[in-house]
């Protein structure tokens, strides 16, 4: 089969004047876009490098013939950006990997995501949604410390050490900033301690399956996922972090949030990849922060630690995520 690979990688953002720093964070270095294309060979198709939904459109419009491919374009400016690609792709006809621009979208929107998987009794820190610094309300909060965000970005963006707030006063500077930097409505919701970061790697689809759980290293001080702060763009990301792993992954641990993200992954009609993150607090409960259907299959990145904790070549691991896509494509 002729698969197309749709990607973003780092010297396509398009940039303007008033795009952010950390801009093109979700984007992928030429190593993803390899290992991608290496994978599908291992599979015995072969790989047609398209680029970005731009591309694909403009291919489209020149006659570019696809029996598949796999998508994990981000898009750029707009908050249904993800979607881009898969619209596309079901409007040519083309069947493809990965989530549909639904949930692509959805998931995107931390606020909305929050409120769906409260529905499907998965524990997420209560929170507030600000549009202006005028909307805080302060006798209208969860309980301090908070962690304020960007509503609909990916990959850290908009995080520094600041967005953990401890007062009214610190909570304005952050939405202020966020929504005059991001151009977008903030998220402040609690901030979660004591038992640690984690995250949760789904693939496959009928049935999904959870891999195993890794755990993330917080910065001490102020106990924030140093992965955020040393995300691309980042005005932290070349300091030299100390960091710290809070809790343990025992094996009941394991299993609950093995549990919770299924349940995410089922509720939010992910499909064939996707990651989850959570922090657990003092007394082990697990939080849910939010998912992602794009997930980086960079190497040395999640995906890739997973195969190795397995035993596995990570290009042959990575094949066979993929083969079980396909087979989806087959079936439906």
């Amino acid at each position: 089969m002729q698969i197309g690979l749709i990607y973003d990688t780092f010297d396509a953002y398009p940039w303007t004047e008033d795009a952010p720093p950390d801009a093109d964070a979700e984007y992928e270095p030429e190593e993803t876009v390899e290992a991608l294309a290496a994978a599908v060979e291992r599979l015995g198709h072969t790989p047609v490098r398209v680029g970005t939904a731009f591309d694909l459109r403009e291919r489209l419009g020149a006659g570019l013939a696809l029996d598949a491919a796999i998508n994990i374009a981000e898009g750029a400016h707009s908050r249904n950006r993800e979607a881009y690609a898969p619209i596309l792709l079901e409007m040519a006809g083309i069947p493809y990997l990965g989530s549909d621009a639904l949930t692509l979208s959805v998931t995107l929107d931390k606020a909305w995501t929050k409120d769906l998987v409260a529905a499907a009794d998965v524990p997420t820190p209560p929170h507030r949604v600000y549009g202006a610094v005028d909307e805080i309300d302060a006798d209208d909060l969860p309980a301090f410390p908070l962690f304020a965000k960007p509503r609909y970005e990916g990959t850290s963006k908009g995080i520094t050490p600041e967005s953990k707030v401890d007062d009214v006063a610190a909570l304005r500077r952050e939405v202020e900033r966020i929504t005059t930097t991001y151009g977008q409505d903030a998220v402040a919701e609690e901030f979660v301690s004591g038992g640690g970061e984690f995250t949760v790697a789904v693939v496959g689809h009928d049935p999904p399956e959870a891999l195993p759980v890794l755990q993330r290293g917080v910065e001490p001080t102020t106990d924030i996922g140093l992965h955020a702060l040393e995300h691309r763009g980042a005005p932290t990301a070349d300091e030299d972090w100390d960091y710290a792993l809070r809790g343990t992954l025992a094996p009941a641990l394991e299993e609950r949030l093995q549990t919770l993200t299924l349940r995410l992954f089922r509720k939010l009609d992910c499909r064939d990849f996707a990651r989850a993150d959570f922090r657990v607090d003092a007394d082990g409960q697990p939080w849910f922060l939010e998912i992602n259907p794009l997930p980086t299959f960079k190497p040395g990145d999640t995906f890739a630690i997973i195969a190795e904790l397995m035993g596995r070549d990570y290009i042959d691991y990575l094949a066979e995520v993929f083969e079980r896509g396909l087979h989806r494509l087959e079936g439906s």
